[in-house]
Order: C-alpha cells, then sequence, then structure tokens
C-alpha cells in the first residue's frame, strides 16, 4: 500500500466538499480532495436548481456542481476520483485508506460524505427521478405549483413535505402503510388543518406510470386488495436518510441515525482535527446552500486548527533549543 502525507484531506464533494476546497485552497492549506462514490453528490441527480442565490435563471445540479468543481480547482485544490474505504483517527496525523489501496496520512481532515435518500425501491422510480419524481420537497416543490402530487411516509420529514407542498399544490396524496403515522401529534394535527391533503391509510405504492414524465401513480390498500390510480405528477418519497458515515463509527461522535455530531457553531468533531460538514452532520435543512456554507466553517476550522498546531510547534522548538 503506498502512502502519501497532506496537510488538509476533504473526503466526499457535493456543495459542502467544493466550498471547503475553495477555502481551504485560498488559505494556502494545498488540500486534496476525494469525490466519493458520486461526484458532486446529491445535486447531480436534480435537474433544475432554482434557489441557490447568483442564478436568476436557475441551473442544473449536474451544471452546478461542475462549476463549484472548476472553481476549487481555479484555486489550486488537487481534486481526484476515490473513495475513502476506511480509517484510523486514533493516531496523527490521521489515516485514511482511499479504495482499499493508498493510506493518506493528513493533518486535518474535512468529512462531507453527504447523506443519501431512502427510497422504495420501485421500478421506474430511478428512472423518473428529476422527472417528477424527488426526494426533497423544499428543492423541487415550486415545480409542481397547482399540480397533484403524492408524498410517500408517516414521519415527521413525511409530515412536513405535505405541509410544504399543501401550500402550492392543489391536491397532495399522504400515502401511509399502517394505520397510524409516527410523526408527533403537533404535526398530524396540522396536517387535519389543511384541506388540500387526503391521507390514503394502509396504503403502499404499487408502480409510478410515465415516459418523459410522471403522469400517475398506482396504490394499493394493503387491508382489502383494492387498487387505486391516482392521476398526478409528482411523487415525493419522504421515508428519511442516510448519512454516509460508516467508516467513521467508532471513531466520530454521532447520533442515534449515524449524523456526525459537531460542537456548536462549528465544525469541531469530537476527534482532534478532524472536521464535518455538509449532509454528513445535517439533519434538518438539508441544502445545497447550508451545505456550503458549512464547508466554509470546516476549512476556516481547519485553517485555525492547523495554524495553532503549527504555532504550538514553533514553541516547542523554541524551549527545546533553550
Amino acid at each position: 500500500m503506498t502512502s502519501e502525507k497532506v496537510d488538509c484531506l476533504i473526503i466526499g464533494s457535493g456543495p459542502a466538499g467544493y466550498t471547503a476546497a475553495i477555502y481551504a485552497s485560498r488559505a494556502g492549506l494545498n488540500p486534496v480532495l476525494y469525490q466519493g462514490a458520486q461526484p458532486g453528490g446529491q445535486l447531480t441527480i436534480t435537474t433544475e436548481v432554482d434557489n441557490y442565490p447568483g442564478y436568476p435563471d436557475g441551473i442544473t445540479g449536474p451544471e452546478m456542481m461542475i462549476n463549484f468543481e472548476k472553481q476549487a480547482k481555479r484555486f489550486g485544490a488537487d481534486i481526484r476520483y476515490g473513495m475513502a474505504t476506511a480509517v484510523d483517527f486514533t493516531s496523527y496525523p490521521r489515516k485514511v485508506i482511499i479504495d482499499g489501496q493508498k493510506e493518506i496520512l493528513a493533518d486535518a481532515v474535512i468529512i462531507s460524505t453527504g447523506a443519501s435518500a431512502k427510497w422504495l425501491g420501485l421500478e421506474d422510480e430511478e428512472r423518473l427521478n428529476g422527472h417528477g419524481v424527488s426526494a426533497c420537497a423544499v428543492c423541487d416543490g415550486f415545480f409542481f405549483r397547482n399540480q397533484d402530487v403524492v408524498v410517500v411516509g408517516a414521519g415527521d420529514t413525511a409530515a412536513e413535505e405535505a405541509s410544504y407542498l399543501a401550500k402550492l399544490c392543489r391536491k397532495v396524496y399522504l400515502v401511509v402503510r399502517r394505520d397510524e403515522m409516527r410523526a408527533s401529534k403537533i404535526m398530524q394535527k396540522r396536517l387535519e388543518t389543511l384541506p388540500n391533503i387526503e391521507i390514503l391509510w394502509n396504503t403502499e405504492t404499487v408502480k409510478l406510470n410515465g415516459e418523459e414524465g410522471l403522469e400517475s401513480v398506482l396504490v394499493k390498500n394493503n387491508k382489502t386488495g383494492e387498487e387505486t390510480l391516482l392521476d398526478v405528477t409528482g411523487f415525493f418519497v419522504a421515508i428519511g436518510h442516510k448519512p454516509n458515515t460508516d467508516i467513521f463509527k467508532g471513531y466520530i461522535d454521532m447520533d442515534e441515525t449515524g449524523y456526525i455530531k459537531t460542537v456548536k457553531g462549528s465544525a469541531h468533531t469530537n476527534v482532534s482535527g478532524v472536521f464535518a460538514c455538509g449532509d454528513a452532520q445535517d439533519n434538518v435543512y438539508r441544502q445545497a446552500i447550508t451545505a456550503a456554507g458549512t464547508g466554509c466553517m470546516a476549512a476556516l476550522d481547519a485553517e485555525r486548527f492547523l495554524m495553532e498546531r503549527e504555532v504550538e510547534i514553533i514553541a516547542d522548538d523554541i524551549l527545546e533549543t533553550n
């Protein structure tokens, strides 16, 4: 296994990782960024982005991520293909294994591995993703104004997505697999006050229909077996996200679902010299703009950490020579 020593290693791309690379490069940290299994992150499967400042006419997710990458490269970031497959944060510098083949020793590590939406596993779910199928109402709800849509899920996320879409859409069907919801009581009461939300209890999705875009959704009552065809143009899956943080377990403090815990008001983790940003640590907002913001925080925190460490090393050298 080959080994390489770097000042600042960024694990993962997307808005958080690329922003961290921009700031770290401008600070002279010579960052090396490995893009991960999905270079550019979840935005690469998002067709239109209309809510990111600076793009008055909107932009596609892939185009935006290409721009982010180009900007990071412009300032000297070393952006590479490859995926972190293991880490060892028990010693310093911090050790990260890339593709099971290369060892990177880093004075500072920025984790920006993101989170992946959970899907139902339907046959046409992936094919229609970005063409009527979405996992983010806040991101894509605008495109379904005055249309009929479906939201799948039974927790607070599903209730929030349905409530948000109810302000934009003509009709929202909330598909719940059981005869009750896991959402908090206050969220359920809120749903009851919205006249254009219809909850379909004991119901599961059977099929998504449409060629160029979603045209209808076939659902089935799992008690009676009755099938219903819903004429909708939007299908929002709201059954949760899974942070891509498994390789850090045992080293980094996380919540019960795997989101990395950071010190309030910073990107610091419980491990000195290791920082986290983007959807790997954000289980609330999960937006491109908030991910970019925390990427900036992580780079600034890493810069301060490395500066303070350099000062400590110089001070130790002076003490030794005296």
